[in-house]
């Protein structure tokens, strides 16, 4: 396995020859099977990318943050939470910081972290972590045969005190995130290799499996904004071992019903987020040959948009809930023979993906 600059702790998975190329390009071992430096079919090497002069938004780097991955927007879009490298440690442990760099706080500081997620009521957080197993084999993010069995769930509070556990078991629990109405935490667990969609009450009880899929390998999961849809990535088990295979996109309500197919290119399309209005979601598409860019897709026509167009790696994309900003996670501005990932935003107000407004009957309904 090629050595990682961000260690072993990317949490939204990828797979086969989107995570080996991934490792290849810029050094990150991803959450996914098989990601070692393995040759790719020779086809794969004589398609080069089309060029399609796409004008990006305005895209800024955030400041005061460095070495960082994977960020989500507390429900005010003032703040962000992470996981990166702090000058302390070797590790990757969980962060919060304004949307300006400003107030950065580091949250946990033992064992390796992965994904986290604000409450909408931005009183707690949630997150990924191995900080209680350190005795246990670290395992390896990158290997869906050897993720870390001793990834458990925390919250706590915004300083980083008052922390509860809320998952003690030997199975792999992470990609955390909340529901909107913050009635429920939705994470991917991993059963004798098998992974699957969860849900569970904000103080560990009523622990539910969603997904009980024989071919599917479920995970990377978020509430849509009407608290019942999940949006997730997801590539078939019986194509585990095989190094070019595809990675779609789905929806299922939270009770396991009406599962969806919303991707259909054979490519490999990952770590999906929804946006404030419900009727789109952005994503990160693998370009030929080895090229990742962010994609903006409305669910009902199928119609994508290119948001990002670099030759740097860009993914990990989440979306503010006023809709105004774009967060992602790119290797591009990095010095020949840099491995990092940081965190850049795009200003995406023009696109319109805001909260809808609520109807005069909607919200006397609200009201009540």
């Amino acid at each position: 396995m090629l050595k990682s600059f961000i260690g072993n702790s990317i949490c939204r998975v990828m797979s086969g020859v989107a995570a080996t190329i991934f490792s290849l390009l810029v050094g990150v071992p991803v959450a996914a099977h098989q990601a070692s430096a393995v040759p790719v079919s020779a086809a794969m090497h004589h398609v080069v990318k089309q060029h399609t002069a796409i004008r990006e938004l305005p895209i800024w780097k955030l400041p005061n943050v460095d070495r960082a991955v994977e960020s989500y927007f507390s429900s005010d879009s003032k703040r962000l939470i992470f996981y990166a490298k702090s000058t302390q440690s070797d590790t990757y442990n969980i962060h919060t910081v304004d949307t300006d760099g400003g107030h950065l706080r580091r949250i946990n500081k033992l064992g390796q972290d992965a994904c986290s997620f604000f409450f909408p009521d931005r009183s707690r957080v949630v997150f990924t972590s191995t900080k209680d197993n350190l005795d246990m084999p670290r395992g390896n993010w990158s290997h869906v045969k050897n993720y870390p069995q001793g990834a458990e769930l925390y919250t706590a509070n915004l300083d980083g005190s008052d922390v509860k556990r809320l998952t003690n078991n030997a199975y792999y629990d992470a990609e955390v995130s909340l529901s909107p109405d913050g009635q429920w935490i939705l994470f991917t667990r991993q059963i004798n290799g098998r992974l699957d969609l969860w849900r569970m009450r904000p103080d560990g009880r009523d622990v539910r499996q969603i997904t009980h899929s024989p071919d599917l390998q479920e995970g990377g999961s978020f509430y849509m904004p009407d608290s019942e849809t999940i949006l997730f990535r997801a590539w078939n088990f019986s194509d585990e071992d095989k190094m070019d295979k595809a990675m779609e996109i789905y929806t299922v309500k939270h009770d396991g019903t009406a599962l969806t197919q919303l991707t259909h290119d054979g490519g490999v399309n990952w770590a999906p987020y929804p946006t404030p209005d419900g009727k789109h979601f952005v994503f990160a598409k693998m370009h030929p040959p080895y090229n990742y860019e962010i994609h903006l897709m409305n669910i009902k026509t199928g119609e994508q948009r290119q948001l990002t167009d670099d030759r740097a790696f860009d993914g990990f994309p989440s979306i503010s809930p006023d809709g105004r900003l774009l967060s992602f996670s790119s290797s591009r501005g990095n010095a020949k023979g840099e491995r990092k990932l940081s965190i850049f935003l795009m200003d995406i107000s023009s696109l319109n993906v805001g909260p809808v407004p609520l109807t005069a009957n909607e919200s006397m309904a609200s009201s009540h």
